[in-house]
């Protein structure tokens, strides 16, 4: 009632990140922050809760403004060289313009480095679990998890749907999908379970692909490997080694790891989540890591390329300062110096009431 009389008076509800877009328009936060908080909120591990208070106590946006401010250095001694046309080139080399660009470019590449960190701690994976019918899929992401998520049962195709469960390795969120065993089948809700197992592999990072290790690679089992996506990265996991007496381990086959294990006794489990983290490009170091977003990596790996071309087109002066300003506006797109309207209405949208 309270509320609804307040509303009547003339006032209004928040609208989601309203709060702290007023601190970026009113130049409190920079973009890279702001967006810095609600990584805050919705961190779904210590690490990442860290690595986000280091964005919204400026770690990553002082990053993005020592590049731009060597940018900005640089960019006002080529288009100082504009108005001696006759002299630009021999005047760009007793700078040591192309040596301070190297440097520039071999800053970036750091940051950038550092980002992908970030943005892993953020983002995590996807990993799909695929393979036939009780060959321990479920076990597995029991194993992975902890917990008990997903029903046990020797009974082959106990999981008919994708089970979804959101673990932590080291910090990352790995989000793990149990699927139906993949096999012939008439049952028409095995069937469904079977065509949703091939949706989520398409929109999966990483594949499991489970195996019996008393049977090995079976003709059923390459023919679910022929199927997976090419460019899909995948592991294939040699599960129930306590019942064919192999020893847990990591090997290689075919050009993709194989991870030896018992998801039963977890021997070798703790071997396939290093190969995860592994395999996705996480360090391990969290020091001195902050929260980074898709976005922020795209834009980085734009001013990445402009200095590229820039190095590579140097000599031809107005195009090697074009390159120098489109860098510096990709970069300043992260801390919102350069940036549309519409992307900042994108952005705290996402944001929940009252922050």
């Amino acid at each position: 009632m309270l509320l609804a009389r307040c509303v009547e008076l003339g006032a209004r509800l928040a609208e989601p990140g309203e709060f702290t877009k007023r601190a970026f328009l009113n130049d409190k936060l920079d973009l890279a922050q702001a967006e810095s908080v609600a990584d805050l909120i919705d961190a779904s591990s210590e690490t990442a809760a860290r690595s986000a208070l280091k964005s919204l106590k400026g770690a990553f946006s002082r990053e993005v403004h020592g590049l731009v401010d060597e940018l900005i250095n640089l960019r006002m001694l080529v288009e100082a060289t504009l108005d001696f046309p006759e002299e630009e080139i021999d005047f760009l080399k007793q700078a040591d313009a192309i040596g301070r660009l190297r440097r520039l470019r071999a800053q970036l590449v750091g940051v950038q480095a550092t980002a992908k960190q970030g943005a892993i701690l953020r983002e995590g994976m996807h990993v799909v679990l695929v393979g036939q019918p009780n060959v321990g899929k479920s076990s597995l992401m029991n194993a992975l998890a902890g917990d008990d998520i997903a029903i046990v049962t020797d009974i082959a195709g106990t999981t008919r749907d994708t089970v979804r469960e959101e673990i932590v390795i080291d910090g990352v969120p790995v989000h793990v999908i149990d699927t139906a065993g993949l096999r012939d089948t008439d049952d028409v809700v095995e069937k469904i379970g079977i065509e949703r197992t091939w949706q989520a592999v398409e929109r999966a990072d990483l594949a499991l692909l489970l195996v019996d290790s008393r049977e090995g690679l079976t003709a059923e089992v390459q023919s679910i490997l022929e199927r997976l996506p090419p460019a899909l990265p995948r592991v294939q996991v040699f599960n129930k080694v306590d019942l064919s007496g192999e020893a847990a381990g990591l090997a290689e086959q075919d050009g993709h790891p194989l991870v030896r294990l018992s998801a039963r006794t977890h021997d070798g489990v703790d071997i396939l989540k290093a190969k995860l983290l592994e395999m996705i490009g996480y360090s391990g170091a969290d020091e001195g890591v902050f929260l980074a977003r898709q976005r922020h990596l795209d834009a980085i790996a734009r001013a990445a390329d402009h200095l590229e071309l820039a190095e590579a087109d140097w000599e031809q002066v107005e195009i090697f300062a074009e390159e120098l300003r489109m860098a510096q506006n990709a970069l300043s797109e992260i801390t919102g110096e350069f940036s549309a309207d519409d992307l900042l209405g994108v952005i705290f949208s996402r944001f929940c009431i009252g922050k």
